[in-house]
């Protein structure tokens, strides 16, 4: 910061926010914890729905070269 001063007001502001967006965040993850558990509760296996989760979120193009190369290394060690 220039010459040591601050903003006490434009600090404070920035503080504010970013606890705002953490509380909003914990309450997220509670939601998603929540959606899981009920999953869980309907029979379907949590870990295997969170590894879907996450290959969604992934480019197509980038999680088919993974695949191809998560077969080619259990191939190579008979796992396949």
């Amino acid at each position: 910061m220039k010459n040591d001063v601050v903003n006490a007001g434009h600090l404070r502001s920035f503080i504010e926010r970013v606890e705002k967006l953490e509380e909003e965040k914990k309450a997220l993850s509670d939601d998603i914890k929540d959606v899981y558990a009920e999953a869980k509760g309907n029979g379907f296996d949590v870990k295997i729905l969170r590894k879907i989760v996450a290959m969604r979120r992934q480019d197509r193009d980038k999680r088919r070269e993974e695949e191809e190369i998560l077969d080619l290394y259990l191939t190579a060690l008979g796992m396949e």
